[in-house]
């Protein structure tokens, strides 16, 4: 008799669970997409688009160190529900404007916190917001992508280059974030290795793009598969405990102790959006920005002081000066010579990379005796060129109230700040504090050897670009640059990385190779793929602090380029995709005031397209500057086309790529 008590208590308990369980739908404003929530036992979601199911229900929740745990075991006290449409300015960006319309389901849930969903006609989005007495500290979150079959995906480990000078034992969290991206099965991605995002599945009828934005007080995710399923799962880095200083040049912070959890939060707290994009053609990644528009606000009432713009840069090219009378390097003699260059080419800034001050010191003071900073600023501000400072990580961070002060008052621009190398919370504050130190001395900062963007360019707009990525520096680094498909990255980040934000990834090579004779040389660097390649780049990638990578005395024997490329903007009022499919090829259009910028890259694979300049192009008559490859340019990469065309009457244009090759041209209205 007791036996069936139980079993019928049993019974009745599962029953009211199940009856507890609540179900509710959020549409995107055109239908098209919904996000299907349950609360129950387990709070998830799912996604479909156009009654295809693109991701099953996925579970999301927060483990606090007290043992309480967030989504699970759900009561709704209260639904909330509301509609936006609205125009966010965004003056530093690739639109200037963004379309903020969407489609809210607020959840309170008992506990002190809500779940907020969005629902975008360009994908969903969710995110935790406590309202909490006490702080509390996240132990973890479960976050979960979980997909109906073995897609292949889009995805790039976190490398581990140079980690055991970073520290003694293997850190998984421990990254430059630069990596080619593999092309996979969902069942193949690695359990052991953590892949940072976005990262791309392809379901076969849709894209789903994942990303996040607004992480702040909190680390970046990154994804794995921990048992060969078809679902990727999040993990973040927990939280440091000790730090110390060392690594490269002893410019890193090396984490020697981390905590048992990943985050201290205030009671009440916003955390990071979860997202999913959900793009039909692969072509429209290429101009998606919820990333930005997720993004807290800028934290500046005044921005006019900004200024982005290109940067003649010294690293990559060696300070590979000819035909002057002083030897060129790390000296007042060179950099006066950069910034004649810049003037001479309209180009806004100069860096001083690595070397200008006193190596292993750590102190930014302390500056090598063969720089006369102020002299070359005085010099850049007499030619209206600025000069942007590079500065280890760690070395800024000793004291950036007072560096920046000094800087500032010395007529700097700006920073480059490098190896960070991490994005737990401790780093993603590191980034934020920064950034406000620096906008109240008026400086810029360009962050490298760091996370990808998260939403911090939209709240503090003087952080002007990031790295995190495989750019072009790898190809001067022996048998790792030789062994890079550098055009076949170029045709996917634009798709990936490039959805998180703007990226450094320092083009304009005027030594280019094919793939038989690339040679990786350190001190003569160079590129693969085409010359218009490289040009094409500076309209594919989003990039407000754009270098320009080589050395002056190449670009003064490459004049008509130079002029070509040093014209071009750095950021632009509107985008238009044309034509693109990741790994393969992409063809951009950008708007600045009257005027169009078309550029085209393929990978190693020789292609023709055809692009409809309709999209772009009203009525009337147009013409354009071109430049393209040579016959030639298969085998003697540099060979190139410099032409003026009239644009046809029915807008179509069509283009031949070299292997590795480019296209860009320049439209205006007769």
């Amino acid at each position: 008799m007791k036996r069936f008590i139980l079993t019928i208590c049993a019974a009745v308990l599962c029953v009211a669970s199940m009856a507890a369980t609540k179900s509710y739908t959020l549409l995107s404003p055109d239908g098209r997409l919904s996000v299907d929530v349950q609360a129950g036992e387990q709070l998830t979601y799912a996604l479909h688009y156009d009654g295809e199911q693109v991701l099953q229900p996925s579970a999301l929740a927060l483990h606090l160190t007290d043992g309480t745990v967030l989504g699970e075991q759900c009561r709704v006290l209260k639904v909330h529900r509301r509609s936006v449409n609205e125009k966010i300015a965004s003056p530093l960006y690739f639109k200037s404007e963004v379309c903020d319309h969407y489609n809210a389901l607020s959840l309170d849930l008992r506990g002190g916190v809500t779940v907020e969903f969005r629902a975008y006609d360009e994908g969903a989005a969710y995110r935790f917001i406590t309202q909490r007495k006490e702080p509390f500290k996240v132990e973890r979150e479960v976050v979960e992508y979980n997909f109906g079959a073995p897609h292949k995906t889009w995805i790039a480990y976190a490398n581990l280059v140079n980690y055991a000078k970073i520290s003694d034992k293997h850190d998984p969290f421990v990254t430059s974030f630069e990596n080619m991206y593999h092309h996979v099965t969902l069942p193949e991605v690695k359990s052991d290795s953590y892949a940072f995002t976005p990262v791309v599945v392809d379901t076969g009828s849709v894209k789903v793009c994942i990303a996040e934005s607004n992480v702040q007080h909190y680390p970046g995710t990154f994804v794995y598969n921990p048992d060969g399923s078809n679902s990727l799962k999040g993990i973040a880095a927990p939280l440091p405990k000790v730090v110390k200083q060392g690594g490269y040049n002893k410019l890193q912070g090396i984490v020697h102790e981390r905590h048992p959890y990943i985050a201290e939060c205030e009671g009440v707290s916003k955390l990071p959006w979860r997202i999913a994009i959900v793009a039909q053609n692969d072509y429209e990644l290429l101009n998606n920005d919820m990333v930005y528009r997720l993004a807290e606000p800028s934290r500046l009432s005044d921005i006019s002081w900004i200024r982005p713009g290109k940067v003649a840069w010294e690293w990559w090219n060696h300070w590979g000066l000819r035909g002057v009378d002083f030897e060129a390097g790390i000296n007042t003699a060179t950099y006066k010579e950069y910034i004649n260059f810049a003037a001479d080419n309209g180009i806004e800034y100069i860096i001083l990379d690595e070397g200008w001050a006193t190596r292993y010191k750590n102190d930014l003071m302390d500056i090598v005796p063969n720089i006369d900073l102020a002299a070359i600023v005085e010099h850049g501000r007499s030619k209206g060129v600025g000069v942007i400072l590079w500065a280890g990580y760690n070395a800024l961070c000793n004291d950036a109230e007072r560096i920046c002060e000094h800087y500032s008052k010395m007529g700097i621009k700006g920073f480059k700040i490098d190896f960070l190398d991490r994005d737990d919370a401790d780093m993603i504050d590191y980034m934020y504090k920064t950034a406000e130190i620096a906008a109240r001395h008026k400086l810029v900062i360009d962050y490298h050897g760091c996370t990808k963007p998260a939403g911090l360019n939209r709240t503090y707009p003087n952080v002007l670009n990031f790295e995190g990525v495989m750019g072009l520096e790898t190809m001067k680094f022996g048998r790792y640059g030789e062994s890079t498909d550098m055009p076949r990255n170029d045709v996917i980040l634009p798709y990936l990385r490039m959805v998180a934000g703007p990226i450094d990834y320092t083009q304009g090579a005027m030594r280019n190779a094919n793939k038989k004779n690339f040679r990786a040389i350190s001190a003569a660097p160079m590129s693969q793929g085409t010359r218009v390649h490289q040009m094409a780049l500076y309209t594919i990638f989003v990039s407000p602090l754009s270098m320009m990578c080589d050395s002056p005395s190449n670009y003064r024997d490459e004049q008509e380029c130079t002029d070509f490329i040093a014209s071009f903007p750095v950021v632009w009022e509107q985008t238009v995709p044309l034509d693109g499919k990741i790994g393969e090829y992409v063809a951009m259009a950008r708007r600045k005031g009257e005027s169009w910028y078309v550029g085209a890259v393929t990978s190693w694979e020789p292609r023709t397209l055809t692009l409809d300049l309709s999209k772009v192009l009203g009525e009337g008559d147009y013409r354009a500057e071109v430049f393209r490859d040579g016959a030639n340019a298969h085998q003697q990469a540099e060979d190139y086309v410099h032409e003026h065309i009239d644009i046809p009457a029915n807008r179509h244009i069509s283009i031949s790529l070299a292997p590795g090759g480019g296209y860009v041209m320049k439209i205006t209205k007769r």
